[in-house]
């Protein structure tokens, strides 16, 4: 293992030893703290336009297996870490995070002070960084690190997206068509194990050849970045309000808050892992959520609209709302809890209830 040198937007330098591929990556950085979990996610889409800094220290300690892909390839730029774990040890292990990441061609970098690296995030905010292992000038570094561009304003959704429909499960009597704005396996998972038949299609679908489908309802994904960006999604999301019952998860969240009129607005650090609590307002019942999403809704946008469900414990944030007249309702976490805990499962049964009557005329 080489020399490694992580620069951020800052001048803040961090150097240590690189694993994985060699070379250079940019991106925002933002830390994760799930404690497991590192496969599902890099393999989020999610995590596009970012590199990823684990807050726990030893990761690749139970290598890497075919089963806990969340998509057919790494996603985040990179990985930071305190410390990688060389000789996994899983029976279900087949490969090791260094030769997974070398195989993928995405660079990391271990032996960092990641305590270090968080609290500066937190005190200043998410910032751009660039990780290298072949150049370590730090004016040159600077240089292409000022020249990247942020997050804001990227649209990372067609970066991610099917590029053509397919069937993710053909069983069951409700049928839902899920917008693939960068969609985690599980997420589809968990809605065949619910016995709905579910369809993905491109972000960039029109509303029309949704509703020709005839659908039970509509899921409109997680996925990477600005909301803003997308504004073909946020159309569509117009589109079909009234039509078909809606379930937003994270950036889908966050797109049905931009169609319903509202804002939306960048988080000074985000959220990223698997420890968040959020309270359901009709019960105060408190859920331990996995979360990934550096954007938010601003409810005084939206509060003609919807009515607020859940927030986040410790920020205040919106983290669910429901449409005040249609079938639709939304959640800024991921009730799939891929990695974390599954606390929130039962959200998708509070969407079936929504579809499966099919009383309401629209």
């Amino acid at each position: 293992m080489n020399k490694a040198i992580l620069l951020l937007e800052d001048g803040a330098s961090f150097i240590g030893r690189s694993f994985g591929a060699e070379g250079e990556a940019i991106g925002e950085i933002v830390f994760n703290t799930s404690m497991t979990g590192y496969q599902e996610i890099l393999t989020d889409p999610s995590y596009k336009g970012q590199m990823v800094a684990m807050t726990y220290p030893l990761i690749g300690n139970y290598g890497i297996n075919p089963d806990d892909m969340e998509s057919n390839r790494i996603w985040a730029e990179g990985l930071i870490v305190k410390e990688y774990a060389k000789h996994p040890s899983h029976w279900k292990a087949e490969e090791s995070l260094d030769g997974w990441l070398k195989k993928h061609h995405i660079t990391a970098i271990h032996q960092i002070d990641t305590r270090a690296l968080t609290r500066k995030i937190r005190t200043k905010g998410a910032m751009k960084g660039i990780l290298s292992t072949s150049e370590f000038r730090e004016p040159i570094l600077l240089q292409k690190l000022q020249t990247a561009p942020s997050l804001v304003g990227q649209d990372m959704v067609s970066k991610v997206t099917c590029h053509e429909k397919y069937s993710w499960s053909d069983r069951g009597n409700l049928h839902v068509i899920a917008y693939d704005f960068g969609i985690k396996r599980n997420i589809l998972r968990m809605l065949a194990s619910h016995n709905l038949r579910v369809t993905v299609v491109p972000a960039d679908t029109p509303a029309k050849q949704v509703l020709s489908m005839n659908p039970d309802g509509v899921i409109l994904s997680n996925g990477p970045g600005d909301p803003e960006a997308v504004p073909i999604a946020i159309r569509n999301t117009e589109q079909l309000l009234g039509k078909k019952p809606i379930l937003g998860i994270c950036l889908g969240h966050q797109i049905l808050g931009l169609a319903l009129g509202g804002r939306t607005y960048k988080l000074k650090f985000g959220h990223h892992g698997g420890n968040h609590p959020v309270m359901d307002l009709a019960t105060k019942k408190i859920q331990i959520t996995a979360q990934n999403h550096s954007f938010a809704v601003d409810p005084a946008s939206v509060e003609k609209e919807v009515d607020l469900t859940h927030i986040n414990l410790n920020d205040g944030t919106v983290e669910g709302m429901r449409h005040k007249r249609l079938p639709v309702l939304s959640f800024q976490y991921h009730p799939e809890g891929s990695p974390g805990p599954h606390d929130a499962n039962d959200l998708f049964k509070t969407f079936i209830d929504l579809i499966a009557p099919r009383v309401r005329p629209f």
